[in-house]
């Protein structure tokens, strides 16, 4: 159908992918231990949206110009950086009265925020647009006529799938994490570790390599 072929070794091999630990992994988790289910629900979405951009830039090629054009990538690579470093730097300068009320029930941060950091460190990453381009037409056919429409179905597939690892994730943090969040100090030094993450992937991404 469409010029997909092995199939299952896709879903298979897709799988394996959404479950490597990896920097939005780390997101979720944090988020689930600071705000509860609905936080790590939300950051889950909120990376599962990000993913849905490289699908639909993958299957109009826009993934392909991203490899072929170093003016294109390094644009990309610069917001994408210049944004994880500026999120980390405000969470790294988060204080610890904030979260001695999240302790008593408030949030720090609103939840339609977390989404958008989720959705917009995923989908400002070039390394993620290259991935997809690189792994989707491994089970396409190169011949076949409607490879766009084979890579919009194989990345809905995987990214479907991720998301729902990703809300498992969250549901085991937020679970085996009730007694932290009833800690200030604890909530402060995961945000801080989070901010950290951040700068580090903003850094990593501002040094990729297209190639």
């Amino acid at each position: 159908m469409l010029g997909i072929h092995e199939f299952w070794l896709f879903v298979v091999s897709g799988l394996l992918l959404n479950v490597t630990p990896g920097p939005d992994t780390a997101y979720i988790v944090g988020r689930g231990v600071q705000l509860g289910w609905r936080g790590g629900a939300l950051a889950a979405l909120g990376v599962g949206t990000g993913c849905l951009v490289h699908v639909a830039a993958a299957s109009i090629g826009l993934s392909a110009l991203l490899a072929a054009s170093a003016t294109a990538f390094a644009a990309i690579k610069l917001i994408g950086a210049a944004y994880l470093i500026w999120l980390g730097v405000r969470m790294l300068a988060s204080r610890t009265t904030g979260f001695v009320a999240a302790a008593d029930g408030s949030r720090t941060t609103p939840l339609r925020e977390v989404f958008w950091q989720g959705a917009l460190t995923n989908a400002l990453n070039p390394k993620v647009a290259l991935f997809f381009l690189a792994f989707l037409p491994q089970f396409v056919d190169a011949a076949s006529p409607h490879k766009a429409f084979a890579f919009l179905l194989l990345g809905l597939i995987f990214v479907f799938n991720g998301t729902l690892w990703c809300l498992g994730l969250a549901a085991f943090a937020a679970q085996a994490a009730g007694r932290i969040r009833q800690s200030g100090r604890a909530l402060l030094w995961i945000n801080r570790l989070l901010g950290g993450m951040f700068v580090a992937l903003g850094v990593r991404v501002a040094l990729a390599q297209a190639r």
